[in-house]
């Protein structure tokens, strides 16, 4: 008989691979999803940096794998609160982006949001 200790902890083995397929879903369809509605939300320079900080290969994988989790819940269909829903229909992926960025802020920095800007087409703030 096994030991319980010498067995393999599944969430080692799952975490991994689910980190792989929320970079598969948000490299097929953030931009495309971002772009359509950008002038709809008001987090999408925020989105755009938590993209641009997993993007970054200093960023720890702690870090890319709470912001891909929060990225891919954007860009999929299916979510609490459907997008398509006039007023409301982004407030879960806010909620659900704000608790990522609070867990991981000191890891996105300005740079990411200097990036963020630039693809948006968003003037940067002027100079103190």
């Amino acid at each position: 008989m096994t030991a319980k200790a010498d067995l393999p902890d599944p969430a080692a083995i799952q975490l991994p691979a689910t980190i792989a397929r929320y970079e598969r879903v948000v490299e097929r369809g953030f931009w495309t999803k971002l772009l359509k509605v950008a002038g709809h939300i008001p987090f999408a320079e925020d989105l755009a940096a938590a993209y641009f900080c997993v993007a970054d290969p200093t960023t720890p994988r702690r870090v890319r794998g709470v912001l891909l989790a929060a990225l891919a819940y954007f860009v999929m269909p299916f979510d609490a609160i459907p997008d398509f829903l006039p007023v409301i229909g982004f407030t879960d992926d806010a909620a659900v982006l704000a608790i990522a960025i609070a867990l991981v802020s000191k890891s996105i920095k300005e740079r990411h949001y200097r990036a963020a800007r630039a693809r948006l087409g968003i003037p940067e703030p002027p100079a103190d």
